[in-house]
């Protein structure tokens, strides 16, 4: 069970949906203080969506530079696997932590399995230890 409210897990779902056939991707963001949080959709700018995810430098800044104005901060990054399980991979972990440490401490990781355009299982992973494990509570 996802700790994630209801309207929260729609929109990432409603966007990895839409993304399909290939990976879609974004972030969602905690306001300081209130704890409101929002999507942010991202395009996804991989080589090779169908099969790995990437952000746009350009738009990776602008999210980074809006979350700074708005008193914000990324909690979790979500992305897709098409027509796969949404198990954190290899290349999740290369993307993630490529030196052995988190590029974003703090950050989870939610990842939806879309089969023929359609979420089917969403998962969600954290650094724990020395290694993103499935969060389990």
């Amino acid at each position: 069970m996802s700790h994630w409210p209801e309207h929260i897990l729609d929109e990432v779902g409603r966007h990895l949906e839409a993304a399909y056939p290939f990976e879609g991707c974004g972030v969602i963001l905690r306001a300081e203080g209130s704890g409101a949080l929002r999507i942010r959709p991202l395009r996804n700018a991989a080589d090779n969506p169908r099969v790995a995810y990437a952000f746009a430098p350009e738009e990776w800044l602008a999210v980074c530079m809006d979350a700074d104005v708005r008193s914000e901060r990324v909690v979790c990054v979500f992305h897709s696997h098409v027509d796969a399980p949404a198990t954190f991979s290899r290349e999740d972990l290369l993307r993630a932590a490529p030196e052995g440490h988190p590029l974003l401490p703090d950050v989870s990781y939610l990842i939806g399995s879309v089969h023929r355009g359609c979420v089917h299982y969403v998962s969600e992973y954290e650094w724990l230890e020395g290694n993103f494990v499935l969060r389990t509570g």
